[in-house]
């Protein structure tokens, strides 16, 4: 049986990564992922990525390229993580989040990321630039 894929999208702005902190279910509640969710049936994972993002963020985005990696997520589920370019709209924590933040890489580890998002965020930061927040490039 093969596992099923859960997206992710590494939204990223201006050497920022976009963090979603869980509203629900009571035990992710309060700890912080990428934005995402599961494919439906006949859906690709670039389509699925875009839909999740109107959905929970209310923003049109257009999917890059593939982080590479698979991470397991609950028993029969893989996360794979996409970068992804804001095309329009401002994001907004519309489902399944109470607040937005978006992190140089050197803020990454100032919020409790969920575990099962750790590695694919340690394999994000490696793209995104390095500097301090007098000079964050």
């Amino acid at each position: 049986m093969t596992d099923r894929v859960v997206v992710a999208g590494a939204v990223v702005d201006r050497g920022r990564l976009l963090a979603a902190r869980r509203s629900a279910p009571p035990e992710l509640a309060g700890r912080w992922e990428l934005p995402g969710g599961k494919l439906e049936p006949g859906e690709s994972a670039q389509q699925a990525l875009v839909r999740e993002l109107r959905e929970e963020l209310g923003v049109e985005a257009e999917p890059g390229e593939r982080i590479p990696g698979e991470w397991p997520l609950a028993p029969g589920y893989v996360l794979q993580v996409w970068t992804a370019r804001l095309v329009s709209g401002e994001p907004r924590p519309l489902e399944d989040h109470d607040e937005l933040r978006w992190l140089f890489r050197y803020e990454l580890d100032t919020v409790d990321w969920l575990d099962q998002d750790r590695p694919a965020v340690a394999e994000v930061a490696r793209r995104l630039p390095t500097g301090t927040a007098a000079d964050p490039a």
